[in-house]
């Protein structure tokens, strides 16, 4: 673990390679892998290396890591295949949005046609 991980962060232990993942994407500031328990053909957790519990805790200096996740969201989107058929982002932030990970991730979910509102 480094200073910007939190020892007891499931997503930290998989940025750091403690906990295996199947990781379809890595830089030095994101790193991005297949959820456990897709939702969609393609459902991807893009979560920032460095440990930010969630959006509310997003200051300034976090635009350029925030921006990083949605750059390479539209890569992996690009690499998987589905950037010309479209896909969706979420981000979920507190209970009644379902958030069970206090690290900031985004979901990326394609590969067949969604409805809105979603849920």
């Amino acid at each position: 673990m480094t200073p910007d991980s939190d020892p007891e962060c499931i997503f930290c232990k998989i940025v750091g390679g403690q906990i295996p993942a199947a990781v379809i994407y890595k830089n030095d500031q994101v790193t991005a892998f297949r959820d456990i328990n897709p939702q969609m053909p393609l459902h991807v957790l893009v979560v920032p290396n460095k440990h930010v519990a969630n959006t509310e805790v997003l200051e300034p200096q976090h635009d350029a890591l925030v921006g990083a996740v949605v750059r390479a969201a539209r890569d992996i989107a690009r690499q998987e295949g589905v950037a010309e058929r479209g896909y969706r982002l979420v981000i979920n932030t507190g209970r009644d949005a379902l958030n069970t990970v206090p690290h900031l991730h985004m979901h990326m979910l394609a590969g067949r046609a969604m409805s809105w509102p979603p849920g």
